[in-house]
């Protein structure tokens, strides 16, 4: 099997690499990506892509139909890839995230792919109060991001893919230890918290609605999506991409990683206004349709492996959230610098 990744070098693809390589023979691997955060390892001895058959550096957005020959999967990982980031590029996030991913869907079902994967968000579900969200209720995204991946799929839902089998997973928030880890995620952000100033702030009240999923997780979704044929859900598909038993309120999520750091102080703002984002998620769909690749990594053992992997890091920055283990920071260095553009592309 010939597989193309794109944005195989942030924080999902390198883990997904990893674990096709573990978990496909025999498999060839290739991967696209700008290059962005290719830099920020953590704790890793290797560069992930040595796991790779080829690199290929480039924008996606230029990405060509004969990059795709012989390719049996796409697996498009690559977007502007949380809401911060969303909200200062917007006008490229629906570049990026919305219209170069339903032409590369095109351009793949016209080269003869056989099954596209799409790393789409449950945050589509934006405000939702009561009953946890299956993929038939009504989604109502506050952010630009959220707006892109929802466009993507409205856009290709009938479209003539050539017989192609799309999968767009509609991923519960990440999570988890990666060799390019993300410290702009929710549960990452707390235990980088607990383990440099041994406290943990939660600006809000606590009570939003969060499903989480492991970075692992995420891949064994992934390697099910790949092969998934059309009869099992159909030609095209939007699924949920997690587990029932993981969604959390966030002030859960704090102190599970109270309970995980000992000395760890727990801050609520209990004045606070609710947050408008909030959500739960049913998977009960996902479930039924991949029961051999169902999550695995529970809270308390992605709470470990991300403690252990900062221990290896040698991790003490308590000024984190100025770092470059946010990736909005990142965009804003490479800028500054005079390497990106304000369409975020290189500068020659």
């Amino acid at each position: 099997m010939r597989i193309l990744i794109t944005g195989n070098m942030g924080y999902v693809g390198s883990t997904l690499v990893r674990y096709l390589r573990s978990h496909c023979s025999p498999v060839e691997l290739i991967g696209f990506d700008s290059g962005f955060f290719g830099h920020s390892l953590t704790g890793t001895e290797i560069l992930p892509e040595t796991r790779l058959d080829q690199q290929i550096v480039g924008d996606v957005r230029d990405l060509s139909g004969d990059m795709l020959a012989d390719v049996d999967a796409v697996v498009h990982l690559a977007a502007i890839s949380n809401d911060p980031m969303g909200q200062e590029f917007e006008a490229v996030t629906g570049e990026v995230n919305r219209q170069t991913s339903v032409r590369l869907a095109k351009l793949a079902a016209k080269n003869g792919v056989k099954n596209f994967v799409f790393a789409s968000s449950c945050s589509m579900y934006g405000a939702a109060d009561g009953d946890a969200r299956k993929e038939t209720d009504q989604t109502i995204p506050l952010t630009a991001y959220a707006h892109s991946k929802i466009g993507t799929e409205d856009d290709l839902r009938d479209e003539d893919l050539n017989g192609m089998v799309f999968t767009s997973l509609r991923f519960a928030t990440a999570c988890g230890m990666s060799d390019r880890l993300r410290l702009d995620l929710v549960l990452n952000d707390f235990v980088a918290c607990a383990m440099t100033s041994g406290r943990i702030t939660v600006l809000s009240d606590g009570t939003p609605w969060r499903p989480l999923i492991d970075v692992e997780d995420m891949a064994r979704a992934i390697l099910w999506a790949i092969g998934r044929e059309a009869d099992n859900g159909g030609a095209w598909l939007a699924v949920n991409a997690g587990r029932n038993e993981s969604n959390y309120q966030v002030h859960q999520l704090a102190n599970a990683v109270r309970d995980a750091v000992p000395g760890t102080d727990v801050s609520i703002n209990t004045e606070a206004l609710p947050d408008k984002r909030s959500y739960k998620v049913d998977f009960s769909l996902f479930k039924s349709l991949a029961q051999d690749f169902l999550p695995q990594i529970d809270l308390n053992t992605s709470i470990e492996r991300l403690v252990a992997g900062l221990g290896r890091m040698n991790f003490s920055d308590d000024d984190f959230r100025n770092s470059p283990y946010m990736r909005l920071n990142m965009l804003r260095h490479h800028m500054a610098q005079g390497r990106l553009d304000q369409n975020l592309r290189w500068k020659k």
